[in-house]
């Protein structure tokens, strides 16, 4: 029989154990947790979508911190890490996964419960991210940007600018099938225009060298870049070998145009994001992914940067100049 002493000593003892036990087991925070995985990076002023996301939340009322907690995972490029960091979110765990591109398959594959919000994805269901655009199925939703439907546009206003174009580098990421299929479709554009591609596909930085160097003995009349995390991290190296060669190029996106591209022609990101937020906020509240029918863009924005214009002797026409929404000097 033990006496009182040691029935003292060994209850203090217990309760010391469990205690921090309990404290595990507490539930989790009422404050909605918000995953974010971006297949690139994140630098102030570097990336609008994810910056005009942060803001589409704040005006629907919800306050980084207080009302929500926002947990960021970057890819840097990388695709290969997309699920490793998918599957650490989901461990977290979160209540909403936001992410672009080639980090939706990855977020499908990583959990068929969490909600997950995806944008700037070429063809979702091509790829069979979601089951139709009214009705996407499961816990899954977001934007598509249409990407096919714009090449046409993008190759035509890159011959209004450069009448004499009759051959086209392009430049995507050969390891996302998104970007590929994106690829594909400006390819067949192309081709029915009446111009001939160099097929350009890069998978790693190393990639651009080849690529420059295929250009080089083999000049295009112009340029065409398909936008992805890859792409986007390595666009300077595209300005300076346009820069350097003369070349005029289009890309997808006006954040582009501001960082030296010569133009540009896509969604308006703003829009995207804002929309994203609006679904977030939509499942937050109780309604389904499944219930949420996937949206597109409706504005569509055209840049151009006269800078780069007149650093490789091209003359804008004054009719193209007119019609964009925003013209860097």
């Amino acid at each position: 029989m033990w006496s009182r002493a040691v029935r003292c000593i060994v209850t203090l003892t217990l309760s010391f154990l469990v205690a921090p036990l309990a404290v595990t087991a507490q539930p989790r925070s009422t404050v909605p947790r918000i995953g974010i995985l971006i297949p690139g990076t994140i630098t102030e002023g570097s990336n609008p979508l994810w910056e005009a996301f942060q803001q589409g939340l704040h005006d629907l009322g919800y306050v980084e911190g207080k009302t929500i907690v926002l947990e960021y995972r970057f890819a840097a490029g990388q695709n290969e890490r997309l699920p490793a960091l998918a599957a650490e979110l989901m461990r977290l765990p979160v209540d909403v996964l936001v992410t672009a591109g080639s980090g939706a398959l990855a977020a499908k594959r990583a959990t068929a419960t969490i909600p997950i919000v995806f944008t700037v994805f070429a063809d979702p269901v091509a790829e069979g991210l979601v089951a139709s655009l009214a009705r996407p199925g499961g816990n899954i939703t977001g934007l598509s940007d249409v990407a096919a439907e714009l090449a046409p546009k993008r190759l035509g206003l890159l011959r209004e600018a450069v009448p004499t174009l009759r051959r086209v580098a392009m430049l995507w990421n050969a390891s996302d099938l998104g970007m590929t299929m994106r690829y594909e479709a400006s390819a067949t554009v192309a081709k029915d225009l009446g111009v001939v591609v160099q097929s350009l596909g890069v998978r790693e930085p190393d990639d651009f060298e080849t690529a420059f160097a295929a250009m080089t003995s083999d000049p295009p009349d112009g340029i065409l870049m398909v936008s992805d995390a890859l792409t986007f991290l390595n666009r300077k190296r595209v300005y300076d070998f346009a820069l350097a060669r003369r070349l005029p190029a289009i890309y997808e996106g006006d954040q582009f145009v501001r960082s030296g591209g010569l133009m540009s022609y896509g969604p308006d990101v703003t829009e995207g994001a804002e929309r994203a937020a609006y679904l977030i906020d939509r499942i937050l509240k109780g309604t389904s992914p499944a219930d949420l029918p996937l949206e597109q863009p409706t504005r569509f924005r055209l840049a151009i940067n006269l800078k780069t214009a007149m650093a490789i002797g091209l003359i804008m026409p004054p009719a193209l100049l007119g019609r964009a929404d925003e013209v860097l000097e």
